[in-house]
């Protein structure tokens, strides 16, 4: 007998259901064996005539049907992070358990803010949430929760900032006044996140750094006396361990002493360096990181799990509940069962933890430590090449997994290579064969190696340099023999 609804996940629809999964599973497959590089190079105009020829109003009514629709459109056309010649973003190749844990997950359909949603997929997120804390070195007091991503867990640390600056203070009048220190180096989300909260348009207070691009904690000192003097309230510090750049480690043992000393709270953001918390080689680098009050880590860069899944974990629990509100429909002051939606921005949530779940109990977190000592020592032994390699040049020694360099041979002046960098980099996207990312530093453009696929070797990477030299020569100015 056909069910009444036959494209509802169900117990009636397991056949249609399993026949769709291993649909699109053996669909992906063929499509991966395939891939020989990270994008097939169609340009946008291409891609976007594509995507508005298809007609939304006329279903194709079967599955089959539209999954081979959606091959062509965007398995065809995906920029592909496990190719190891994909050295652009922090985007990471991503563990097979966790991909398992996405089936699960994705059909359950659990939502991990009331208990009568998720029962124990809440008792695994808060888990989770303690085993992170206790890697960062929190005490028993410690919480936190899943998030979409660190510009969300950037948002509530601060967030969190915000609540505890205010705290005994009239609102109105000291809202305006409110100063989050931060360097040029930081993320992006520094800034949005303040204009989110409402703070001052001049809320975010740069502090110099030193000759490695890490805070100066010195120069902190001096920036939250100014503020004080000038009538401001110092609201927080976000010191970063892992910068997207350069991937510069902030001094935490420095920051987080002049933070108790003056009494602000200290946020970290450890998006990109949380990966150091379960490195057997290099864990010291993140000393100090236990001295936060709040810390940002991100699963879905530096442990290799599926986007997304990330987290906010805070010193002290306590800290969460001034976030809280309460709903009698949903989550009653007076509940006897742990609900999540008190200390999530969100309130449907997916099930992510159960991706790192499924990854700790299946590879353990030794191995995800040793392949992100894999990238990092592949990036240093690049940054070693490179410097005796004739036409690069290299910004700075890497810290973690990130390198910022250029081509600029003999006889190029900087202006030329400055207009050339952008070139080269949409040359090579263009042709797909490698992805590199670009940036800015100090007025002058620079190429960025982001490595963190541990399949990516030093040959794969001098063959992304052959690429890029081979595209200057037929792209970029003439240059003297």
């Amino acid at each position: 007998m056909e069910p009444v609804l036959p494209h509802l996940f169900s117990g009636s629809t397991l056949d249609a259901y399993t026949s769709a999964v291993w649909h699109a599973s053996a669909l992906l497959a063929d499509r991966v064996k395939a891939v020989r590089q990270p994008y097939a190079g169609a340009t946008v105009a291409e891609l976007r005539e594509q995507v508005d020829a298809v007609d939304l109003d006329r279903p194709l009514g079967d599955t089959g049907a539209a999954l081979h629709e959606v091959a062509r459109l965007y398995l065809d056309n995906a920029v592909w992070f496990h190719e190891p010649t994909y050295v652009a973003h922090l985007n990471c190749p991503v563990v097979i358990p966790a991909l398992s844990a996405e089936v699960l997950l994705s059909a359950v359909n659990s939502s991990v803010d009331t208990w009568d949603q998720s029962t124990t997929a809440t008792l695994i997120e808060r888990r989770l949430v303690d085993w992170t804390a206790g890697r960062i070195g929190f005490g028993p007091d410690a919480d936190g929760v899943f998030t979409s991503g660190g510009t969300q867990s950037n948002l509530q640390g601060l967030l969190l900032a915000r609540e505890h600056a205010l705290e005994r203070r009239d609102r109105a009048e000291a809202l305006p006044r409110l100063r989050i220190f931060a360097t040029a180096q930081s993320h992006f989300s520094v800034i949005k996140s303040a204009g989110i909260l409402g703070l001052a348009g001049d809320a975010v207070v740069g502090v110099a750094t030193d000759g490695d691009g890490r805070m100066d904690a010195a120069a902190l000192a001096v920036a939250i006396d100014d503020v004080r003097r000038a009538g401001g309230i110092p609201m927080a510090v976000v010191a970063t361990a892992g910068t997207t750049d350069l991937g510069r480690i902030d001094p935490l043992p420095a920051i987080a002493a002049v933070c108790g000393h003056q009494r602000i709270w200290l946020h970290v953001d450890a998006a990109y360096g949380c990966g150091l918390l379960v490195s057997r080689r290099r864990r010291h680098l993140l000393d100090g990181v236990e001295r936060a009050d709040s810390v940002t880590v991100d699963f879905h860069k530096s442990f290799f799990q599926p986007v997304s899944c990330s987290a906010l974990v805070v010193r002290r629990g306590e800290s969460l509940s001034r976030i809280a509100v309460h709903a009698d429909y949903l989550n009653p002051r007076a509940a006897t069962v742990p609900n999540q939606v008190d200390k999530s921005l969100q309130t449907t949530r997916r099930f992510d933890a159960l991706k790192l779940w499924m990854t700790l109990r299946t590879i353990g977190a030794d191995r995800i430590g040793d392949m992100f000592d894999t990238v990092v020592d592949r990036t240093h032994e690049i940054f070693a090449a490179m410097r005796t390699r004739s036409g690069f040049e290299t910004l700075a020694a890497p810290t973690l997994s990130t390198l910022l360099f250029r081509f600029r041979p003999a006889g190029m002046s900087v202006a030329e290579c400055d207009e050339l960098m952008p070139r080269l980099r949409q040359r090579l996207f263009h042709d797909g064969a490698a992805i590199v990312a670009g940036t800015t530093v100090d007025g002058h453009h620079w190429l960025k190696f982001t490595v963190l696929n541990p399949a990516t070797t030093a040959g794969h990477l001098h063959d992304t340099l052959d690429l890029i030299e081979a595209a200057a020569v037929l792209h970029g100015p003439a240059v003297p023999a």
